[in-house]
């Protein structure tokens, strides 16, 4: 049987770079294929192609065992490609069925008018079919994170998919809902559509997968069964070398309070409170950890914390002071590092060379300025000496923002905010695109940071990152901590069901975890039941 899709020596060159380099992939039909591999390894390259995006160099896309030349994705979705972005692309004030049939309505009275109960009846028919629990007639901006996949999944469908690419699918999803995905899957795959997914994390493609295929500098390293490969084999194959897949963190007595962010409330940019009376401290050589799915408080929570919004009651006290009012400059010159949740937003001026992006923030200070003037010779070596330390590539600082991979980009400004000789650093997803060579790096770099007494803030919504690295770990849930807890005992499954809102144990959040925390004078949030986002200790440790 011919396989899904054969991409028979494919080869896309751009100026000075070959993302692909003559790539054999068949993908069997009704299976699951997971892509892995490095930041430009050329995964995304690949995919593109396959979706009509872009035209291949060299080589032939054969589907169905009919070669095929797709000029933009229409052609792609023509022969049954369908592709689902990381970032979802539905209108959410409009329903479940509405965003399903989008662009390709049903049509009656000569097409004049849109046949809305064929349409609503279409994508009921669609869910049943796959088994899917969507309520057609919900508001997207109603319905959870992992619904909105399925809303998606059901979008290829309808448009006649039996292929379905799709990009970093469990990026913003709970743990719950990851596997309902995998569920998903396995359905689908029942009924002969053939799934690839592109994935950085390794424990996704083993548990997901039927066979993964490895990309380094745009070559086919390999393509193997999932049953018979270990984590440890595909880090390998993914860098060329031996990689640490656990940070190395090692016990250690916090020291004096950096932060305290106390009954603190924030409202977002609709003037509707994000953030509801959290409470923490974090001390020097600290790592604090928040966990939770995107979207839940995390990102307003932060720009309160380093001076980018107000909030609008409680306090945060930096070094012992207070920083109501205080600017983000201001935050900067205390020593108060920051990486962004959105690089390109908040973390780099695309269209500047990486040359001016690395004294943002410090382009009045020495040694980068003197007399009003910049040293451009002194910024172009502190830009220089952060490209060699974090292995930004391609390493150029000359080139704008812009011209590097999301995953490049990453690198840069975390090392220009780890390079700040800060007391704090507050870091918001800090390898979110980077590849595991670099995470490694990343990680052993902030507990360098650790041990040598800094306070960290740690945002992320990556499990394994957040649990491995934090001494505390709060998750966060509309805007509450609905726990602290110990990250060395705490199980997924608990930090799950905290990151959906639900309590652990007979109805209250005390599970062993939670009970090791407070035993350790680690404070926390929300354990109570009390929703104001503190803890009242009683004499078993925890007011339940």
């Amino acid at each position: 049987m011919n396989p899904a899709v054969h991409l028979d020596g494919i080869t896309k060159r751009f100026p000075g770079v070959v993302a692909n380099d003559d790539v054999d992939l068949a993908i069997d039909r009704g299976s699951v294929h997971a892509l892995l591999g490095e930041n430009g390894a050329g995964k995304t390259t690949l995919m593109n192609v396959l979706y009509g995006l872009y035209r291949p160099t060299e080589g032939t896309v054969v589907v169905d065992g009919e070669p095929r030349s797709f000029a933009s994705p229409r052609d792609a979705i023509d022969a049954g490609i369908g592709m689902i972005h990381q970032h979802f692309m539905l209108v959410d004030p409009m329903t479940v069925w509405e965003n399903v049939v989008l662009g390709n309505e049903p049509r009656t009275w000569g097409g004049l008018r849109v046949d809305e109960a064929a349409a609503r009846e279409a994508v009921v028919e669609l869910s049943e079919r796959y088994g899917f629990d969507v309520d057609p007639d919900a508001r997207i901006e109603d319905v959870s994170v992992g619904v909105q996949q399925r809303v998606e999944i059901l979008k290829a469908l309808y448009r006649g998919a039996e292929v379905l690419i799709m990009d970093e699918p469990t990026a913003v999803l709970t743990p719950q809902e990851v596997e309902e995905l995998y569920d998903v899957f396995e359905e689908l795959t029942d009924q002969g559509k053939t799934i690839i997914f592109i994935s950085h994390k390794l424990g996704e493609a083993l548990s997901a997968a039927d066979e993964i295929t490895v990309l380094r500098d745009g070559v086919n390293v390999g393509t193997v069964a999932a049953e018979d490969v270990t984590r440890e084999d595909l880090a390998e194959m993914m860098v060329g070398r031996e990689v640490l897949m656990e940070p190395a963190t090692t016990p250690r007595e916090p020291g004096e309070r950096v932060l305290e962010v106390t009954d603190l409330h924030v409202e977002d940019d609709r003037g509707v409170e994000a953030v509801s009376g959290i409470s923490f401290e974090l001390r020097e050589g600290e790592v604090f950890g928040i966990a939770g799915v995107d979207g839940n408080g995390q990102l307003q929570l932060v720009e309160a914390i380093t001076g980018m919004r107000e909030p609008s009651a409680g306090s945060v006290e930096y070094l012992g002071e207070s920083m109501a009012g205080a600017t983000r400059r201001e935050h900067i010159d205390r020593g108060m590092a920051f990486v962004p949740e959105d690089r390109h937003e908040r973390g780099l001026v695309m269209s500047y060379d990486l040359v001016q992006n690395g004294i943002l923030g410090s382009q009045h200070d020495p040694p980068f300025a003197s007399g009003g003037r910049i040293d451009w010779d002194a910024s172009a070596a502190h830009a220089e000496s952060v490209i060699e330390a974090y292995d930004v590539r391609p390493p150029n600082a000359d080139a704008d923002a812009e011209s590097f991979s999301g995953g490049n980009q990453q690198k840069f400004i975390v090392g220009r905010e780890f390079e700040r000789d800060p007391d704090l650093v507050v870091a918001t997803h800090p390898t979110r695109g980077v590849d595991i060579g670099s995470t490694e790096f990343l990680h052993d770099r902030l507990l360098e940071l650790r041990a040598e007494g800094r306070a960290i803030l740690l945002v992320s919504s990556k499990l394994d990152e957040v649990q491995g690295l934090s001494d505390r770990l709060a998750v966060i849930h509309e805007g509450e901590f609905s726990g602290v807890v110990d990250p060395a005992t705490v199980t997924e499954e608990e930090i799950g069901l905290l990151m959906a809102g639900e309590t652990l144990d007979d109805g209250s959040v005390s599970g062993a975890a939670i009970h090791d925390a407070v035993d350790d004078g680690l404070g926390g949030g929300g354990l109570d039941g009390t929703g104001d986002g503190s803890v009242e200790a009683g004499e078993e440790g925890v007011d339940a």
